[in-house]
């Protein structure tokens, strides 16, 4: 696990669920590790935004990590 994120080099093991300039959601579908814990992520969701809210109805834990210039926020489902 590094220091930032590359969803680009993880890309083709992910699918794009949204994307609207500064919020990107993914879902996960090869086992990609979660840069705040290691642990296979359900969804990732990467945002620049300063604030977010999440609706967790499904989630069993949430990890976050902080980067520069964004948030990164990975579901972990059951």
């Amino acid at each position: 696990m590094g220091d930032q994120f590359d969803q680009h080099a993880v890309r083709h093991r992910m699918k794009l669920l949204r994307s609207d300039g500064d919020v990107t959601l993914y879902e996960n579908r090869d086992e990609v590790e979660c840069p705040a814990c290691g642990d296979p992520f359900s969804r990732i969701l990467l945002t620049e935004r300063r604030g977010h809210s999440f609706d967790l109805a499904d989630v069993v834990r949430l990890c976050v990590s902080r980067e520069d210039d964004r948030l990164v926020v990975c579901t972990h489902e059951d």
